[in-house]
């Protein structure tokens, strides 16, 4: 069962993706981060003609901690997404970059890190650990760093 704290999370980055810039694939995602003192911050996806250099809603958010000093302070992450303007409700999951950029924050803050999916809409939330999505990650341990 997924308690109130995840369901929060959910729900906070389904207000992240209403900010989505979108415009290419009409694909609005949202992510939403847990940090242990309780704050949440929150990302979208953001979209550039050259389709490339588009920044997923998890590395947005993880990003802005990042960029607060605070990747070693992260604890959960939430991501949903879905087609703009339909009420998707199947749960989707961290690209294959985004795993990899949640485990540089899981490995510098020493935990194994909760991510919790969601669609759009609908009250489905699948839970996974991080270890579970991306098994034998390489990552800040690897080269040394902890």
């Amino acid at each position: 069962m997924i308690d109130q704290g995840a369901q929060a999370l959910v729900k906070a980055a389904r207000g992240a993706a209403k900010h989505a810039h979108a415009p290419y694939s009409k694909f609005a995602v949202g992510a939403a981060v847990l940090l242990d003192d309780g704050t949440v911050v929150t990302g979208t996806n953001f979209e550039n003609a050259s389709y490339g250099i588009s920044l997923c809603a998890e590395t947005v958010a993880l990003g802005t901690v990042n960029a607060q000093g605070k990747l070693r302070n992260v604890v959960a992450i939430a991501v949903i997404g879905g087609r703009m303007d339909h009420a998707d409700t199947a749960p989707i999951s961290p690209c294959g970059r985004c795993r990899q950029i949640i485990n540089e924050a899981a490995q510098l803050a020493g935990r194994d890190l909760p991510v919790f999916c969601a669609g759009a809409a609908g009250d489905e939330i699948s839970a996974h650990m991080l270890s579970d999505l991306l098994p034998h990650a390489f990552g800040p341990a690897d080269l040394g760093i902890r």
